[in-house]
C-alpha cells in the first residue's frame, strides 16, 4: 500500500513539473474578413458560379422543353422517330448531367477555381500564423471557426494581432 502511494505521489510531481503548453486561438473567419483578396475572390467564385448555374438551368429547360413536345407529338410518331426523339432526349439530359458534374463535380471546374483564388490566401495565413506561434513560444493554436471552442480567454485571442501581421486592420473583436 505505501509502495502505491509512493507512486502516486511521484505522478503527480511528475505531472506538475512537466512544462505547460502555451495555447492560442484564432477565428479564421473573421481573418479572412479582413482581407480585401478574399472578398474578391468570392465575389468571383460566386458571378462564376451563378453563370454556370444559369447555363446549367438552360440545358435542362431545353431537355423539359424537348420532353413537352415529345410527349405533345407521341401518337403521331413512327416507332423509328419516337426511338430517335428518346434518344435525342436522353442525349441532352446526359450532357447537362455532365455539364452540371464538370462544373460543380468533385474537383470540378468550381473546386478548381476555389483552389487557385483561395489556397494562396490560406497559405499566407496558415505562415503568418506559424510564423507567430514560433516568435511568441506558442505550442499549439486552434482555430476557432473550426473547433467546437466552448470557451477561451480573451488573452488566448490572438486572432488581431494575426490580422496585424498579415498587413491589416482589425476591427472590434467579439469573442
Amino acid at each position: 500500500m505505501k509502495k502505491y502511494i509512493g507512486i502516486c505521489i511521484l505522478l503527480v510531481i511528475a505531472s506538475v513539473s512537466v512544462k505547460a503548453q502555451r495555447l492560442a486561438f484564432v477565428d479564421s473567419e473573421y481573418v479572412l474578413q479582413h482581407i480585401p483578396e478574399y472578398s474578391s475572390a468570392q465575389k468571383q467564385l460566386n458571378a462564376m458560379s451563378e453563370k454556370w448555374q444559369s447555363e446549367i438551368n438552360d440545358k435542362f429547360a431545353e431537355v423539359d422543353k424537348m420532353q413537352k413536345d415529345y410527349e405533345a407529338d407521341k401518337v403521331l410518331l413512327t416507332d423509328d422517330m419516337r426511338k430517335k426523339r428518346e434518344g435525342d432526349i436522353l442525349q441532352k439530359e446526359n450532357e447537362a448531367k455532365n455539364l452540371q458534374q464538370k462544373r460543380f463535380g468533385f474537383e470540378g471546374d468550381l473546386y478548381k477555381e476555389k483552389l487557385r483564388l483561395i489556397k494562396p490566401i490560406q497559405e499566407r495565413i496558415g505562415k503568418t500564423i506559424e510564423e507567430y506561434a514560433n516568435k511568441e513560444n506558442i505550442d499549439m493554436i486552434l482555430d476557432k471557426s473550426s473547433v467546437n471552442l466552448l470557451f477561451g480567454r480573451a488573452n488566448f485571442n490572438v486572432t488581431n494581432d494575426i490580422i496585424i501581421k498579415l498587413g491589416y486592420k482589425p476591427g472590434t473583436f467579439a469573442n
